[in-house]
């Protein structure tokens, strides 16, 4: 439950920072004053969409945080599921800058916005008059079921196998799909298999006969200079590369005593001279080796040609590519000849899935069929003195033909407030003031099942008054006594004087702005309260006995 608020910069408050009790407790205030800007803050608390709009003007950001005492509600595994330090004083704390950033924090550690409205619904639960429109909704019938019927631990179990049945459906319906693609597309795939098969072709292969052919081309004018470069280094005359270089080694072999200098420049001649021998030998084989050959030559220039010609019919650049395309062809032509043994796995996986979640469905209809008639007997014995005594709701229930996310269940809330009436769909009989009746009575019966630590109800008298305003005043009053803490906003004087504490929300003109505020009542304003509740902004005497006797009986 909320154990402190603080708002700060948030529309039209500038600081706002009020203690919380435990139970029930009131909140009134005058049309305008700033009650729904108070719950709007709360509401980012539980995550809601933060508008820069929202924040005062002329500040930087606006700032919420609320300290929780949560040590009742079994939230230690929440926070270690989350790796969070557990304290029983936890604190929620939600930034918005002007610039439009928000930035969400949970004990001081910040986390991202969808883990903070995880557990900020698990600590408030709001219910504004809008919130009846849930009524109309499947979905929220079926979830006052699941409470009801503690449900958690059964709807993960098959939210789980939901889960895999729809992907082992969906991996088997894409694998029948690529097969009738591939079949329909198979003739042409195996001719484009068989002909690039039918190439044999090798990696680097392109780059070599490029080479070859470049060789072959100009094989004369190579074999040329490799005879020329030959007899310039092995000539049979004296001007010889090798024969003039062994001579100047020789000559500066017979100086070297009375020239020393001249030893190394000889032992580098001779190393050269080994050096240029060998690579005459090596031009002069090559030059025996190069000739033209016409023959290989076409036949280089033809393997060239297919090679060029599948890269441009494939729009590919090397052969590389080619092999890989070639590997590719082959791998979906495995694939359609293996493909009836895949697609029965996937069957069988997805008919084994549909099994397992059918029986885990049955398991959710059972639950569910004895909630319903729990829901009904407790609905009836709420609003039966809720001013409604001839009133029959009726929980419908049917089977979809699909499993979906949450079972195979259907629910409709069936309405009637009059003796003998139809039963009808609650959303199309209810008037406003019923309705506000049965989401009070829904949220009571709920509140019994689930440990929400903090409910509050923003005008959920809308259309009553008089003994069933104190009916409805009884069981928030009952709701607050349960460890539970429940905060009503009204404008009925008879639900403001069953508080245990009275918040007044009002607002003050200072020289520059309009400013709401918050403040707990002293028992003499709460008096004083009321009374204006009862008689007006003129307060008489009549006003002010009439509050003290609410007050008294709410004391008695």
């Amino acid at each position: 439950m909320i154990r402190s608020l603080f708002i700060q910069n948030y529309a039209l408050i500038e600081t706002l920072d009020i203690t919380l009790e435990r139970g029930f407790s009131v909140i009134t205030g005058e049309t305008g004053a700033g009650k729904s800007i108070i719950l709007g803050a709360i509401g980012l608390l539980l995550g809601q969409r933060a508008d820069v709009k929202a924040i005062r003007k002329g500040a930087s950001k606006c700032v919420i945080e609320a300290h929780f005492d949560v040590s009742a509600y079994g939230m230690k595994p929440f926070f270690e599921e989350h790796d969070w330090d557990y304290a029983d004083d936890c604190i929620l704390r939600r930034e918005l800058s002007a610039a439009g950033k928000s930035r969400a924090f949970i004990n001081d550690t910040r986390v991202s916005l969808a883990l903070f409205k995880e557990l900020g619904e698990l600590l408030i639960d709001i219910h504004s008059q809008h919130q009846n429109l849930l009524l109309n909704q499947e979905g929220f019938q079926l979830k006052v079921l699941d409470y009801i019927a503690n449900l958690a631990d059964d709807l993960r179990a098959y939210t789980a196998c939901y889960n895999d049945w729809r992907a082992s459906k969906q991996a088997l319906q894409e694998a029948v799909e690529s097969l009738e693609k591939a079949r329909g597309d198979e003739d042409y795939i195996r001719y484009q298999y068989e002909q690039l098969a039918e190439a044999r072709l090798e990696n680097g292969e392109q780059e070599q006969l490029e080479q070859e052919s470049e060789t072959l081309s100009h094989a004369e004018e190579i074999k040329a200079a490799l005879y020329r470069a030959s007899a310039l280094l092995s000539g049979g005359d004296e001007a010889g590369v090798l024969a003039g270089v062994k001579e100047g080694a020789s000559l500066l072999g017979g100086v070297e005593r009375v020239y020393p200098s001249a030893e190394e420049l000889r032992q580098r001649m001779e190393s050269a001279y080994i050096e240029l021998k060998d690579i005459a030998r090596e031009v002069e084989i090559q030059a025996e080796e190069v000739e033209f050959n016409p023959q290989r030559l076409a036949e280089v220039n033809e393997r060239l040609n297919l090679l060029y010609s599948l890269q441009q019919k494939h729009r590919v650049a090397t052969v590389e590519e080619l092999i890989a395309l070639t590997e590719n062809y082959a791998a979906q032509l495995a694939a359609i000849d293996t493909s009836d043994e895949h697609i029965a796995e996937l069957r069988a996986r997805c008919e084994a899935h549909y099994r397992q979640l059918m029986t885990l469905a049955d398991v959710l209809t059972r639950k569910r069929e004895a909630a319903a008639r729990e829901v009904e007997s407790q609905m009836a014995a709420r609003l039966i003195p809720l001013g409604m005594p001839n009133v029959r709701f009726v929980v419908e229930t049917g089977l979809r033909k699909e499993p979906g996310a949450l079972g195979m269940d259907t629910v409709n809330f069936l309405f009637s407030a009059n003796k003998n009436g139809t039963l009808q769909s609650i959303s199309s009989v209810a008037s406003g003031g019923e309705i506000a009746r049965v989401m009070l009575s829904v949220k009571a019966m709920i509140a019994g099942a689930v440990k929400l630590p903090t409910i509050i109800f923003d005008e959920i008298d809308t259309g009553v008054s008089g003994e069933i305003a104190d009916r409805m005043a009884d069981i928030m009053q009952e709701m607050g006594s349960q460890d539970r803490q429940v905060i009503s906003i009204t404008h009925l004087p008879q639900i403001a004087a069953r508080g245990s504490a009275h918040y007044k929300v009002y607002k003050q003109d200072n020289e520059e702005a309009t400013i709401s505020h918050i403040r707990r009542l002293t028992d003499e304003e709460r008096v004083e309260e009321i009374a204006r509740m009862l008689s007006g902004a003129t307060l008489t005497e009549a006003a002010l006995n009439n509050a003290r006797a609410l007050l008294q009986g709410q004391n008695e």
